[in-house]
């Protein structure tokens, strides 16, 4: 099992949900947290503890992207008009390894970040190798022809686990997706509760 695979398992784990909803979570099988002690019975969480773990969550979804990546977003979400909670969710999913990951291109968003900072990706034309580089709507973003055959590819256009949203335009023959909108809470498709007004109360405490 490679490092990556493990690191993704004990964010699971930890938080004691399948983030991610994939079949071979260890969660599926075994629902305790890690460690020794983790069949013990956990206390009643505390409001800073919720608070904490839906930031944990958000950030481990989106392949555990930095601390301050993560503050840097909430940040940009306060200065724009309207729900901040909402911002953050639109702010995450214009990322570019996101929206590579949602337009199947990629099995994972860890793959996802990979695949970008390769350089298997073109927007509007012109390689991109920054993961957290913000596309915006109408960009049009590319798999470069070289990139197209790779086993991972083939493997994630194919499946059948999960559907491309519909914020976004996928088209397969030709490797390209744009995004059409920017998504609220209710339009992404996340596996799990995701609860990004408790990232909000976290960080204005």
């Amino acid at each position: 099992m490679t490092k990556r695979i493990r690191a993704k398992h004990k964010i699971d784990r930890r938080l004691g949900e399948n983030i991610w909803g994939r079949p071979k979570s260890p969660l599926n099988k075994r629902e305790s947290r890690p460690g020794q002690h983790g069949e013990r019975r956990m206390g009643k969480t505390s409001d800073y503890g919720q608070q904490l773990k839906a930031k944990q969550k958000l950030k481990g979804y989106y392949g555990s992207i930095t601390e301050r990546q993560f503050r840097k977003i909430y940040d940009e979400a306060t200065r724009l008009k309207g729900s901040t909670s909402e911002h953050i969710i639109g702010l995450l999913e214009r990322r570019l390894d996101a929206l590579v990951y949602r337009a199947k291109f990629v099995p994972t968003v860890f793959a996802a970040r990979q695949f970008v900072s390769h350089g298997h990706v073109k927007v509007n034309g012109r390689r991109v190798t920054i993961p957290s580089y913000r596309v915006r709507v109408g960009d049009v973003v590319e798999v470069r022809e070289k990139a197209r055959e790779l086993p991972h590819v083939m493997e994630a256009t194919g499946s059948a686990e999960r559907d491309v949203p519909d914020y976004i335009e996928a088209d397969h023959s030709k490797m390209t997706a744009q995004l059409t909108r920017i998504p609220v809470l209710s339009d992404v498709p996340y596996p799990v509760h995701m609860e990004p007004n408790l990232v909000v109360e976290f960080y204005s405490r």
